[in-house]
């Protein structure tokens, strides 16, 4: 028994995000500009929230750190540490949740996320627990999906045909640079923040859509949440397709993203 309300919110991510680490090798490169971005070096302590698949943990760990991943999908861990047996990685993966971090305070020189952290139910909670183990003038960066772009509108597309338990920030609400000041407030310094890109192969609109069905929590809830209205599926459908056509040539699909990054008071 738990007497956190989104306690069925979390189960229902544990779950479906279990499936997305076909799609994770794509992000390799985002995961790179993160470690950069967070100034990652030799003999740091760094924790990688929401780690997936490891990609950012393992990166961080081929630069010298000592890496601690976690993440809510127990199925993501078991690829994490198969990614970090292949390079002899020490990486310490823990299953848990970003609101209840289970590491003592003021513990980590670095704390990193990479698109996972802001699926938090609530944003003031999370941030204060990667803080609260983050040492005075350590560094938190994160890497999010502003709601104007591509990956925002989608997330927000699935909030319309599905909404969350009520309170539940939205996922997009992380791109926006006026609630990453508001959410650090006066804990940190001035944040910083940067635009960057990735490209995700894809055949067409529709084949991207079909993926993200497949290996995207959100979307997997929306198309069981639909099943029984095959109208409304059909036209959520159409609505992704008509989103991602914007951002898709070359049979790649450009998403950009927004990283963030600020110093510990």
């Amino acid at each position: 028994m738990t007497d956190d309300p989104y306690a069925a919110m979390k189960a229902a991510q544990r779950e479906g995000w279990g499936l997305f680490a076909p799609i994770a090798p794509f992000t390799t490169p985002a995961a790179a500009a993160l470690v950069r971005y967070a100034g990652i070096g030799r003999g740091q302590q760094v924790l990688d929230v929401a780690c997936g698949t490891g990609v950012v943990a393992i990166t961080a760990a081929l630069q010298g750190a000592m890496v601690s991943g976690l993440d809510l999908a127990p199925a993501l861990l078991v690829e994490a540490r198969r990614n970090a047996t292949l390079i002899e990685a020490p990486i310490a993966f823990l299953e848990g949740d970003v609101e209840a971090l289970p590491y003592p305070d003021a513990h980590f020189d670095v704390v990193v996320s990479q698109f996972g952290h802001m699926f938090a139910p609530r944003p003031e909670r999370a941030i204060a627990e990667m803080l609260r183990v983050l040492k005075p003038g350590g560094r938190i960066a994160f890497s999010t999906w502003p709601p104007e772009l591509c990956i925002g509108r989608l997330f927000d597309l699935v909030g319309r045909y599905l909404p969350g338990p009520p309170g539940a920030a939205a996922p997009s609400s992380w791109g926006e640079t006026a609630n990453i000041r508001r959410w650090l407030g006066a804990a940190t310094g001035e944040p910083e923040f940067h635009r960057d890109e990735m490209s995700i192969p894809a055949l067409s609109p529709r084949h991207y859509g079909a993926s993200m069905e497949l290996t995207a929590a959100p979307f997997i809830k929306v198309v069981q949440g639909l099943a029984a209205e095959p109208e409304r599926l059909a036209a959520f459908r159409a609505e992704v397709i008509a989103i991602v056509q914007t951002y898709f040539a070359d049979n790649r699909v450009r998403q950009s993203y927004l990283m963030s990054r600020a110093l510990k008071r």
